[in-house]
C-alpha cells in the first residue's frame, strides 16, 4: 500500500469492543469511568499510530462527560479517528456505544477529543503525515479541530 494513501481520516479508523465484566464495575453494577478512559485512551493511540506510522504520547483530552452509564454485561464499542494533523501533534475523535447484547439496544455514551504526538525511536517528536480531506464531512470535523486545538493553545 502507498504510504500516502494512509493519510485519510478513514484511514486510521480504529474500532474495539469489549464485553464488561464485573471486574471492571462499582458495586451499583456501573463501569468505572476511569476504565471507559483508559479504552478511550488506547483506542485514540492506535488510530494515532495508525496515521503517523511512529509511537505516540497522549498530551491533553478534552472533557469527557458521561451521558449514560454502562453497566456489566455491556458491550462497550469504540470508534477512533484522526480528525486533525498538525506538524507532530494529532487530533482524534472517540466515540463510545454501550449495546445490551440481548436485546441489541444501543446507547451513545461518551465522545472525547484527544491528542497526541508522534515520537520517534529517540521519543524527540517527529513530524506526521497530513491529512487528507475527501469529504465534507471530513472538512467540517477537520474545521472544527483547528477551532478545538487554537483554542488549546490559547489562540483564540
Amino acid at each position: 500500500m502507498d504510504y500516502s494513501s494512509r493519510t485519510t481520516p478513514s484511514a486510521s479508523h480504529v474500532t474495539i469492543a469489549q464485553l464488561m465484566q464485573p471486574e471492571h464495575a462499582n458495586n451499583l453494577g456501573n463501569v468505572h469511568g476511569g476504565w471507559i478512559m483508559k479504552l478511550v485512551d488506547e483506542v485514540g493511540a492506535l488510530a494515532c499510530m495508525r496515521h503517523a506510522r511512529h509511537r505516540v504520547v497522549t498530551v491533553a483530552i478534552d472533557q469527557m462527560t458521561f451521558r449514560q452509564p454502562i453497566r456489566i454485561g455491556d458491550l462497550v464499542t469504540l470508534d477512533a479517528e484522526v480528525t486533525y494533523a498538525g506538524r507532530t501533534s494529532m487530533e482524534v475523535e472517540v466515540l463510545v456505544t454501550a449495546e445490551d447484547p440481548i436485546t441489541g439496544e444501543y446507547t451513545h455514551t461518551n465522545k472525547a477529543y484527544l491528542v497526541y504526538v508522534a515520537l520517534d525511536d529517540n521519543q524527540i517528536p517527529v513530524e506526521v503525515p497530513q491529512l487528507v480531506i475527501t469529504t465534507p464531512e471530513e472538512k467540517e470535523r477537520m474545521e472544527a479541530a483547528i477551532i478545538r486545538q487554537k483554542h488549546r493553545l490559547g489562540n483564540l
